[in-house]
């Protein structure tokens, strides 16, 4: 059993926002942060068993920012 899995989250360029786990098949997406953490959640708990399921869901977001020189 795994202690954590950490989710990189990421602006989706159709609005929204992705995520994916490190280590692990799980992606979810959705509309707001509030919606993406219940699916990040939802998405954990389908992919392992109760016993098995790790206790903390780490995540890190990234954000693409361009400047103009």
């Amino acid at each position: 059993m795994e202690n954590e899995i950490i989710f990189i989250v990421e602006e989706s360029p159709e609005g929204g926002w992705t995520a994916r786990a490190l280590g692990h098949s799980i992606f979810t997406e959705a509309d707001s942060d509030d919606e993406l953490r219940t699916n990040i959640k939802e998405a954990v708990t389908c992919h392992f068993e109760i016993e098995d399921a790790p206790k903390i869901l780490r995540l890190h977001y990234v954000k693409d920012e361009f400047l103009k020189v």
